[in-house]
């Protein structure tokens, strides 16, 4: 049977991603929270994990180095899904991107009167997209962290980033003024492997599928 190999990234998408993994037979035979290997056994000789920067997943799934991946639809729109099959939304992880400033702004009117926003994220193509479909001109400045800092000590007005249970916008004196999706963890797959290794993907895609379809 072909060899596989599933890129994964550590924290919530690992943790969620193990009892789907689990339906189809697949324990990691090692926590990467534990251990320093990128590379790990599973419960099934012919499949194994790597473990990568979540904003990699694609990348690896694309250019073969992995067969499958489990990556945030934030991660996909950011890499534009080049390469990729996408055929299973496994509902996990979910959160959604905003749009936020700091209390007291008044968004809405300085998108009304045509103002220039500096706006902090490290999406810089969703929030370009999301804001020329608007009109809004924007100077975007990329930051890969804290990203709740920019409004409050002047970098920018407003930031674009995922929100889970607000708590951090809260915290900082921050408000979420505009949804612009919900993001949720997609299983993505390489395409030539689809084809070359048929056999020994199928069985695999169809029970996550029917996991997932079991705790939605």
């Amino acid at each position: 049977m072909n060899g596989i190999t599933i890129a994964l990234s550590k924290g919530r998408i690992f943790d969620e991603t193990l009892p789907l993994l689990a339906a189809a037979g697949i324990v990691p035979e090692e926590n990467p929270e534990h251990s320093r290997k990128l590379i790990i056994a599973t419960t099934l000789a012919h499949v194994r994990l790597i473990i990568v920067r979540a904003s990699d997943v694609p990348t690896y799934v694309q250019h073969g180095a992995a067969d499958l991946g489990v990556a945030g639809k934030d991660v996909l729109l950011e890499h534009g899904g080049a390469g990729l099959y996408q055929p299973l939304d496994l509902q996990i992880a979910r959160c959604r991107m905003m749009v936020a400033t700091r209390e007291g702004f008044d968004y809405e009117n300085a998108v009304r009167q045509g103002a220039r926003l500096r706006v902090a994220t490290k999406y810089l193509k969703t929030a370009r997209e999301h804001f020329a479909a608007k009109g809004v001109h924007v100077d975007l400045i990329k930051l890969y962290g804290s990203m709740e800092l920019a409004p409050l000590v002047g970098l920018a007005e407003a930031i674009v980033d995922l929100v889970s249970s607000g708590d951090t916008l809260k915290a900082n004196r921050l408000v979420a003024v505009e949804s612009i999706q919900d993001i949720s963890s997609r299983l993505v797959v390489n395409q030539a492997a689809l084809k070359l290794k048929r056999e020994s993907l199928d069985p695999v895609l169809a029970t996550l599928k029917s996991a997932v379809e079991q705790t939605s």
